[in-house]
Parts: C-alpha cells; sequence; structure tokens
C-alpha cells in the first residue's frame, strides 16, 4: 500500500460523507500545533521579563481571551477538516440555540459578564474583593465563573454576573495600598495627648504599615462618647487580604501600652438614682 492510498484510506464511508485517514491525521495536526502553540503564547505572556506594559493579572487574563479565541478557530478548524461545513452547521441549529438561549439566559449573561471581565480588566486575578459581604481573593477567571479564596482558605466559586450586575468592592483596583481604621475607647481621666502619641507609636512599629509621608499612620479625635474618649486610628497597608490579622496585632499592642502607661479602657456604666419618697411607698402604691 502507498502513502496515497494510506491516506486516502475510509475509516468511515457513509452515503455523502467519509472520514479519511488523512482527516484525522490533519485534525490531529491542527490539535497539537494549537496546543503546543498557547504554551509558548503563555511562556511568553507570563514570563516576568516580558515587554508587555502589564501586571500580572491583566497578563492573564490577556492569555484566556487568546486561549479562548484560539480554541474557537482551532475547533471551527477541525471541523472543516473532516468536511463538517459550519455554515450549515450553524444554519441547521439556529433553531435550537434560539430555543436554549430561552431556557439558560442566566448562563449566557455569565458568559458575556466573564469576557466583559477578561477585556476590561476591571477584576484581575489576584484582587481582592468583597462580593455579598465576603472578602476574598480572585484566583481564576473563566467564561462563566470564577473561583476566589476566601480568609479563611475556603474556594468558593462565584457567577461572572455578580461583579458586573451588582455592587462589589475592589480593594486592589489600581492600587496595591488600602486604608483601614481601628476604633479604640478610653476613660475620661486619659490625657488625649498622651493616647494620641501611644497610638502613633503602635502603628509605627507594625511592619504591615505603610509609614511613608503621603500615607503616614494618623489618629483621630472622633468624639466624646457616653463613657469613653473615642479615637480612629487610621493606617495604609498592603496586606487587604489578611487586614484581620494587622488589626488584630495592633489591639493587642495598643492593649499592652495602655496597661505599662496607666490608661484606662472604660466599660460602660450606668447610675440609678432613687427618690426618697420612692422608697417609702409601699407596693400597692407602686402599683404592683
Amino acid at each position: 500500500m502507498t502513502l496515497n492510498e494510506f491516506l486516502d484510506y475510509k475509516l468511515l464511508d457513509l452515503e455523502n460523507y467519509q472520514i479519511t485517514v488523512f482527516r484525522v491525521g490533519l485534525v490531529a495536526l491542527i490539535l497539537t500545533v494549537t496546543y503546543v502553540g498557547l504554551k509558548i503564547i503563555k511562556r511568553a505572556i507570563e514570563k516576568p521579563k516580558s515587554s508587555l506594559p502589564f501586571d500580572k493579572g491583566r497578563r492573564q487574563s490577556l492569555y484566556l481571551i487568546i486561549n479562548y479565541f484560539i480554541w474557537v478557530v482551532c475547533i471551527a478548524a477541525c471541523l472543516q477538516a473532516i468536511g463538517i461545513k459550519i455554515t450549515i452547521l450553524l444554519a441547521g441549529s439556529a433553531a435550537l440555540l434560539v430555543g436554549l438561549g430561552l431556557g439558560i439566559q442566566q448562563i449566557f449573561n455569565d458568559i458575556v459578564s466573564g469576557m466583559f471581565l477578561l477585556f476590561e480588566g476591571s477584576v484581575q486575578i489576584g484582587d481582592v474583593m468583597e462580593v455579598d459581604g465576603i472578602v476574598c481573593q480572585v484566583r481564576e477567571i473563566k467564561l462563566r465563573t470564577s473561583k476566589v479564596k476566601t480568609r479563611d482558605d475556603i474556594i468558593v466559586i462565584i457567577p461572572n454576573h455578580k461583579f458586573i450586575n451588582e455592587n462589589v468592592i475592589n480593594w486592589s483596583h489600581q492600587q496595591k495600598t488600602t486604608r483601614f481604621s481601628v476604633d479604640i475607647g478610653v476613660s475620661y481621666k486619659s490625657d488625649p495627648e498622651q493616647v494620641s502619641e501611644i497610638l502613633i507609636g503602635v502603628m509605627k512599629d507594625h511592619k504591615s504599615l505603610i509609614k511613608t509621608k503621603e500615607k503616614a499612620p494618623v489618629v483621630r479625635f472622633t468624639g466624646f462618647g457616653d463613657s469613653s474618649l473615642n479615637f480612629i486610628m487610621l493606617f495604609y497597608s498592603s496586606e487587604t487580604f489578611h487586614i484581620e490579622s494587622v488589626m488584630s496585632d495592633l489591639r493587642f499592642a495598643v492593649f499592652k501600652r495602655f496597661r505599662e502607661e496607666g490608661v484606662e479602657i472604660p466599660f460602660p456604666q450606668r447610675d440609678i438614682h432613687f427618690r426618697s419618697s420612692d422608697v417609702n411607698m409601699t407596693p400597692f402604691d407602686r402599683g404592683v
């Protein structure tokens, strides 16, 4: 058997359609070239010294867009290689696609939302988000869903439409540092200046806080409470995903410094006053 005869050998022979060894080999070649090509593109895009003016999250989003586009072209080429006309296939399935679209509108909504996320770059891999009251870090963005990791290291799968149609907070958008606050209350016997110095010192000693001139820690005297003088510690940090641990460290340090400096942290107190006339009243007089 010659090479031409081998390539023309029919693996499937129907009335108006045949699959030959040549067509199967061509499909395998297209898939192999696509797979290898995408690997090369991924390495070129994600390598640290890439000339692309994007950060890591935007590069991964760019690769996902290229990946989806190339695979769509690849599948179309494979169908064409085995003799299936794309135009005829689309025309024949138009009514079916309309029916499916009416039944699975939410899925298409998620897919369209995923395309917007990938093209706009408003949400990128590694961003710290707040979605439905959950603080999470984006780990993966796909066409229909995205994977996020919570502060408890739990992976949550979120439909993409939530990022587009609902209000979400992106703590990492366009900046890597975010301002946070911790509320502190002290006794009315305390010296506000001393309290301010202690709080500033605690924040300056913490390694996870930004200490630059523009983003230096600040203490504000916010008001006179029922039982305390109220202060707020304002600081910038890049540890947005683990900021609760940073806040806990600050509270521990503040409590320790307050004890060392003799600053009292008050607790709510209520004074009850009795009138002398009430003491002499009988239960019957009180309406009991």
